[in-house]
């Protein structure tokens, strides 16, 4: 969350890797950061602003 948030794409597995889980932990924990967090609506304007 935090490198999409700073424009840093890293693939599912770059995390995992490091954070030393699978990327079906890296999914879940994602999804329910942007959920608890609200940040699926931050998310989307970030992207806007890079068209």
């Amino acid at each position: 969350v935090a490198a999409l948030m700073h424009g840093e794409k890293r693939t599912q597995r770059e995390v995992a890797d490091v954070a030393g889980v699978t990327e079906v932990t890296i999914r879940n924990r994602y999804k329910e950061l942007l959920e608890k967090l609200e940040l699926e609506k931050e998310l989307k304007k970030q992207k806007k602003r890079k068209r």
